[in-house]
């Protein structure tokens, strides 16, 4: 699977009292992973949002973040398939060729908090990253590097503002116009 193919996310029941740092994380992965969006349901988060584009403006890429009334809209409106990351699902070495093969947008709806049956039925499939409780953000990270099979460890992000220099020892970054 190439990481051209459209990738959304759609995060249930965001609480911002509870779920500020998880649901930023969830988002940095879906972003750094290949996904090109993000839709979230629950509490509306300006202040999230607002992290989300600045990381986009600093660092990069086209990822956009926008903020659902709830999930049967995105899911009713989605032109693709959707695959439903629970740990009740078919294992991901099992069910990850067959989601890469095919060719439709997915959309990878990962769960907050008790996530309605009618998701179960509503994704195309229902997948599982371990059978054992783990954190949304393991799952969906662990789910996008199978699908993409490694390549998206070398996703490069246009009109990036700051970029990392790899080395052994050290911290070493160039902003856009070469200072370091």
């Amino acid at each position: 699977m190439s990481n051209e193919q459209s990738i959304a996310v759609l995060r249930l029941g965001h609480r911002p009292s509870r779920d500020k740092r998880v649901s930023t994380h969830l988002l940095l992965a879906a972003r750094a992973f290949g996904a090109r969006k993000a839709f979230y349901t629950g509490t509306r988060d300006e202040s999230l949002e607002e992290s989300i584009r600045k990381i986009v403006k600093d660092w990069g890429g086209d990822f956009t973040v926008e903020h659902a009334d709830g999930w049967k809209p995105v899911l009713g409106g989605w032109e693709g398939k959707v695959v439903h990351l629970t740990m009740y699902g078919i294992p991901v070495q099992d069910a990850v060729d067959e989601i890469r093969s095919d060719p439709s947008p997915k959309l990878v709806v990962v769960g907050g908090a008790k996530v309605p049956g009618e998701v179960y039925g509503a994704a195309d499939w229902n997948v599982s990253v371990t059978g054992q409780p783990h954190s949304e953000v393991s799952a969906l990270a662990i789910f996008l590097h199978e699908l993409f099979e490694g390549t998206e460890l070398e996703l490069g992000f246009p009109d990036a503002r700051l970029k990392i220099i790899p080395q052994a020892k050290g911290k070493r970054f160039e902003r856009k116009s070469g200072q370091v």
